[in-house]
């Protein structure tokens, strides 16, 4: 039997591996709600220009909210042989409200419709995602003030570095989910306009307002092209880029996290709450939350990456390849959804284990910099010869096993004569912090103004 939605032109029904491959109502019935708003928004339209009767467009909107009902009610049946949600839907509002239904199509094609729900359900996404920014930013800063000025080691290469302080470490991770919070914002800026009423492909020669659904369905405007509003794939590709981006960011993050827990760096405790233990050795609590984190980033480029394969040859306008950007799009942004509220949940509960950040802090030479900068500032030398001399004194501390702070002042001068007791006030890890002052360095002082100043920007927006 053909499908009476579109069987006029078929005297067969589809074969059954058929209709396997071009079912999409197991996953696009996620856009219900879009659909039901976007058809409702329709036919109101259509009433208002007198292209339906008003009684008729108010046994349509009733026999949506219906339809509505069902489906958060669990009540609804999904037709697999009706192939996607909206054809779902409407075989279900004609079993409501008889001929009327037929007349909700007047105008619009499944292309408009479908690109009209999914750009709504991704506007919605976006939303969401931006909340979710926002509060794990929050956590983020409140943290970073608590600990402006516990000292941690800084790293390049993995390898000590220079003395930060674990809040300033933690503002890093709040300026990468900012830009991630601005590319979300972004993309849903530039997608919010309307397909609807672009029809298949051309438009339609009823008198339709497009303006007017663009508005109900809370848009800046119509689409301008028909054929670029029914083909355009953009928006999603957009957010899972930012999705791709904000994953990295996490990763980043989580992989840190994972370091930090080990036994060998201790830095931190994770609570059990974002824990796991082991089957065979019961001393083990695993950072899998972290780990998970970082695994989903490989989901979600995969997601990406499909949707631009999937677009690349596509000729204008409408293919049937572009079924295949719900499955990745509703995976993808529903995977970045769940990090981020894991890395929420797990910076809210981490607690630094500060004694061991700052011991850690002063190994490695960690405030050599800070010898040399002294030498230029205090002694006049240029940096490339206190950068010299400093590299000395370090290979000295090296040979003897012992930290910079642990030279005898006598065996600096044989390096550098004009080398004075003053030396030793620059070589402790908690001097050094405090004399990065310098706009965005991590003083504790500057920290803590940061943090203020991201804590009052949050709670604006």
């Amino acid at each position: 039997m053909s499908n009476r939605m579109w069987g006029g032109r078929f005297a067969e029904g589809p074969d059954a591996i058929m209709e396997e491959i071009n079912a999409s109502i197991d996953y696009d019935r996620k856009l219900y709600k879009q659909d039901i708003d976007g058809s409702k928004a329709h036919v109101r339209m259509l009433a208002e220009k007198d292209i339906v009767t008003r009684d008729d467009a108010d046994k349509i909107v009733q026999g949506l909210d219906t339809i509505l009902s069902e489906i958060e009610s669990g009540e609804f049946v999904f037709s697999r042989a009706l192939e996607d949600i909206h054809m779902n839907v409407e075989a279900r509002l004609a079993e409501l409200v008889g001929p009327a239904a037929g007349r909700l199509h007047t105008g619009r094609s499944r292309n408009d419709q479908v690109a009209t729900d999914f750009r709504l359900w991704v506007r919605d996404t976006l939303d969401t995602l931006d909340d979710q920014f926002g509060e794990l930013m929050r956590v983020l800063a409140e943290k970073a003030e608590t600990h402006a000025g516990d000292v941690m080691p800084g790293f390049t290469h993995l390898q000590s570095a220079q003395p930060v302080t674990f809040g300033h470490h933690l503002l890093a991770y709040v300026e990468m989910f900012s830009r991630d919070r601005g590319r979300v914002r972004d993309a849903r800026k530039r997608m919010n306009e309307c397909p609807l009423g672009a029809a298949a492909l051309a438009g339609t020669s009823f008198p339709i307002d497009r303006k007017m659904t663009a508005e109900a369905l809370g848009f800046d405007r119509p689409a301008a092209n028909s054929l670029d509003a029914v083909s355009d794939r953009d928006f999603v590709i957009e957010a899972l880029a930012a999705a791709s981006l904000a994953a990295m960011h996490l990763s980043r993050l989580a992989e840190e996290i994972v370091i930090w827990c080990s036994a060998q760096f201790g830095f931190v405790k994770l609570s059990d709450k974002f824990s796991t233990g082991s089957s065979i050795m019961p001393q083990k609590k695993n950072p899998d939350a972290a780990e998970l984190v970082r695994a989903k980033t490989g989901r979600i480029y995969g997601s990406l990456q499909a949707l631009l394969v999937m677009m690349k040859g596509l000729p204008l306008a409408y293919s049937k390849d572009m079924q295949e950007d719900k499955e990745q799009a509703f995976d993808g942004l529903a995977s970045i959804s769940l990090a981020l509220a894991a890395m929420t949940g797990m910076m809210r509960d981490l607690e630094p284990v500060t004694k061991v950040m700052k011991k850690a802090a002063g190994s490695g030479y960690s405030t050599a910099t800070d010898l040399a900068d002294w030498l230029v500032r205090v002694l006049g030398l240029p940096f490339r010869d206190a950068h010299h001399v400093t590299g000395r004194i370090v290979a000295m501390a090296v040979e003897r096993n012992v930290e910079l702070h642990r030279i005898p002042l006598e065996d600096m001068q044989s390096v550098e004569p004009k080398i004075s007791a003053e030396i030793f006030s620059v070589l402790s890890v908690d001097k050094s912090v405090r004399s990065r002052t310098s706009y965005g360095g991590t003083s504790p002082v500057n920290v803590r103004k940061q943090a203020r100043r991201w804590l009052k920007e949050l709670s604006r927006n």
